[in-house]
């Protein structure tokens, strides 16, 4: 049993000998919380962890935290429920009815959650609390996963009276702590600039994240981590709240006066507004919170094993992804078919497996002024037509993906010229215009159907293994034709609703085709994209040396495996900044691997370098994708350190990035994790680097699991370095 009951003092604890989950039913019948945190012992009573909240205006007496506080009952922080009511009234007293324990764990209706294969790897408690004046019925999910320091929730609202409910806000986590000495950890940033890890303590007020885009945005995204001040990557207690979700949400952290703190996480309640008439329900999307002890890299690697195999799911959810090239830096918009041809040609010979056409194939699409929408080839650039170009690539032996972007359609366009009233906004209003394109209202089945038939004839007219789905803008104008006046507020909700929607058909119908999210890069790159595309673009910004820090940020929640991560040109297109194009790969293959660039300009030396890149990306693929992932220093001190090791500490693999050369500093010692300390490696280095000479003469050999773990590697060991900036090394670990 992972959920206990005690009846007499009506305490739930969730448990699994990883963490502990402690809920209790309050004299009042509200749902309070007790305990969060490393496992305790069962069969014990916990009610003592209660403390009186004397912030409450009307009871000093008054229970301090709560499982889902609700709006306007004493309690001035924010809440996680606020509905209204027709008469005028905003106020909800939930009160316990019952409850329900099960094996196993349900879905959603509509949305993407977490899954479990076998009922035995997970128990769910369901809690019914009832709102006697409205009616308003409120169930609260708790999955607690056996195999992992976990615990899932999500909020069912039922209408059980018979007049109309609006509600306003629907956290799908609430999490109230019993002191606020804790750093918060958020991942913001810009177009090309994701994932910049902001850590701050705590302080007084409200601190978070939140997007009203439309989308869960570039600048920032459905995530947050707490540690105490001591913890850092190998130690210290830490927590992780993620949401499944790609639209709007907010991400909060409250620290109040009386010395406790509360997180929420949910949809953005500022453009958030549900009508439920009489008998209608609302299910919030699904939430989950992750525990460490043992640092920040622990709970990474837990979230990255959890998405990986209970999140993602399908054809490709355990297997080797294709090393792929795609054309778009290497040709943007000015491609003919022979000249693809003659770059997968050249590809081919280099060992890439896949061919990816971006954008610019469709209508008459030379530039981003025109054709989004008109899904069929552009006779001037494919005479032949897409069945011809594929097969001609598959003749090659290479397999054949293709850039799409559904959600969106250009003023110039036969598909807008004939469903000018398919666009998001009001007709009376403008339309703002983001790349030249607007934004059809996903929140329509009849638009849905359309693109689901459009976008099946196309993927039933060729064997194309690979979807690239992208999404180049923010919503605005946020106004939808098929809701009325007092459904507006439903919008941006129904929108996420409707791409859920167009996913689950195309990839249940093509369950074979791999999908690779994209939004302008990290624009939408979340949970809730992962459980239909495996795979996402992280960032527009294929510059090495930025993607050390966006993809280490990123390696907080989502493993490596939802990376793609490609070699581009040198001088970069995004910064003009030069790099070895070994050093770029040595990046990029932490992550799912591939190119973007022209493979028929290469010199002979860069063919050779590359065939090499992606023979030894073939031979450990598995371990790049699949192994544990542990960021050893971070690039803010002028190298950077990454490792993946097997689950069964066979071998590893170091990537070592030196950002700037500075000659006579000392040596650092790079001490290892996850390696098995009884064991002897055998420790070599790819022969693709080779400007650290002196480094590879001190650690080549036989070493003790132990001694690379404790005293690590010396590294930086020349006086006068050779290379230059930007030079890396690979170093290979065997157990002998």
């Amino acid at each position: 049993m992972l959920i206990d009951f005690n009846a007499d003092t009506k305490e739930f604890h969730l448990h699994n000998g990883k963490i502990s989950y402690v809920i209790t039913i309050f004299a009042n019948g509200a749902a309070g919380q007790l305990y969060c945190g490393a496992p305790l012992k069962t069969g014990r009573s916990y009610a003592h962890f209660s403390l009186p909240f004397a912030g409450f205006s009307n009871n000093d007496k008054a229970p301090a935290r709560f499982e889902y506080p609700v709006y306007g009952m004493g309690d001035y922080r924010l809440p996680a429920l606020e509905a209204a009511f027709t008469d005028g009234s905003a106020l909800v007293e939930p009160v316990y009815q019952g409850h329900r324990i099960y094996g196993g764990k349900p879905a959603i209706a509509g949305l993407p959650s977490v899954y479990v294969e076998n009922d035995s790897e997970a128990e769910t408690l369901e809690i019914d609390l009832l709102d006697a004046v409205s009616g308003l019925h409120i169930t609260l999910f708790y999955t607690i996963l056996r195999d992992y320091p976990c615990l899932i929730r999500h909020t069912k609202l039922v209408n059980a009276g018979n007049k109309k409910i609006i509600v306003k806000n629907a956290m799908s986590f609430n999490l109230d702590l019993p002191d606020p000495e804790w750093n918060l950890i958020t991942l913001t940033g810009a177009w090309a600039r994701e994932n910049r890890v902001d850590d701050m303590p705590l302080r007084p007020g409200l601190q978070g994240i939140a997007s009203s885009r439309g989308i869960s945005g570039h600048q920032q995204n459905p995530f947050l981590i707490i540690r105490r001040k001591d913890a850092g990557e190998f130690s210290g207690e830490a927590m992780g709240l993620g949401l499944v979700y790609s639209g709007n949400f907010a991400a909060t952290a409250e620290r109040d006066p009386y010395g406790m703190a509360r997180l929420r996480i949910g949809i953005n309640p500022e453009t958030f507004r549900w009508e439920l008439e009489s008998g209608a329900s609302f299910e919030s999307p699904e939430a989950m919170l992750m525990w460490s002890g043992n640092g920040l890299n622990a709970l990474s690697q837990n979230f990255h094993r959890l998405y990986r195999s209970r999140l993602a799911h399908g054809f490709w959810r355990d297997r080797e992804r294709p090393v792929l090239l795609n054309n778009w830096e290497g040709t943007y918009f000015d491609f003919t078919e022979q000249k693809l041809l003659e770059m997968a040609a050249a590809a081919k010979e280099l060992g890439v497996e896949l061919f990816v056409l971006d954008d610019g194939w469709f209508g008459k699409r030379d530039n981003d002024r025109s054709s989004l929408g008109d899904w069929f080839p552009y006779k001037d650039k494919l005479p032949n037509g897409l069945p011809s170009l594929v097969k001609k690539i598959n003749d090659m032996g290479l397999q054949f993906g293709l850039w799409i972007e559904p959600e969106m359609v250009s003023g110039e366009s036969r598909l807008f010229k004939a469903h000018p009233d398919w666009v998001v906004g009001a007709p009376e209003r403008n339309h703002t215009l983001a790349r030249n394109q607007m934004v059809l209202d996903m929140g329509r089945g009849e638009i849905v159907d359309y693109l689901f038939g459009v976008l099946n004839d196309i993927l039933s007219s060729a064997p194309i293994a690979y979807i690239k789905w992208d999404m180049n803008r923010c919503l605005t104008e946020p106004w939808s034709l098929a809701l009325p006046p007092e459904r507006q507020g439903e919008f941006f909700h129904r929108y996420c609703l409707g791409v859920y929607e167009l996913y689950a058909r195309l990839t249940k119908t093509f369950p074979q085709v791999l999908f690779e999210s994209c939004c302008s890069g990290g624009g939408r790159f979340d949970a809730g994209m992962l459980a239909f595309a495996p795979q996402g673009w992280t960032s527009d910004n294929t510059d090495a040396v930025d993607r050390l820090s966006i993809q280490a940020g990123a390696s907080l929640c989502y493993p490596l495996c939802a990376m793609g991560a490609h070699v581009s040109a040198s001088p970069n297109h995004q910064t003009s900044r030069g790099a070895s194009i070994n050093f770029r790969a040595m990046v990029a293959f932490f992550g799912v691997f591939g190119y973007e660039l022209d493979p028929t300009q290469f010199s002979e030396d860069e063919k050779a370098a590359v065939k090499n890149q992606i023979a030894f990306y073939k031979t450990h693929r598995r371990l790049f994708q699949q192994g544990t992932f542990t960021r050893l220093a971070a690039a803010d001190g002028g190298y950077a350190a990454w490792m993946v090791a097997s689950e069964d500490r066979s071998e590893a693999i170091v990537g070592f990035y030196v950002l700037r050369a500075c000659p006579n500093v000392h040596p650092i010692r790079l001490a290892l994790h996850g390696l098995d300390p009884a064991a002897d490696y055998e420790v070599s280095f790819w022969e693709e680097g080779g400007v650290f000479e002196m480094d590879r003469q001190l650690n080549a050999g036989h070493r003790g699991g132990d001694e690379l773990m404790s005293a690590g590697l010396m590294l930086k060991c020349e006086h006068f370095p050779r290379g230059g900036d930007f030079r890396s090394e690979l170093i290979l670990l065997k157990k002998m």
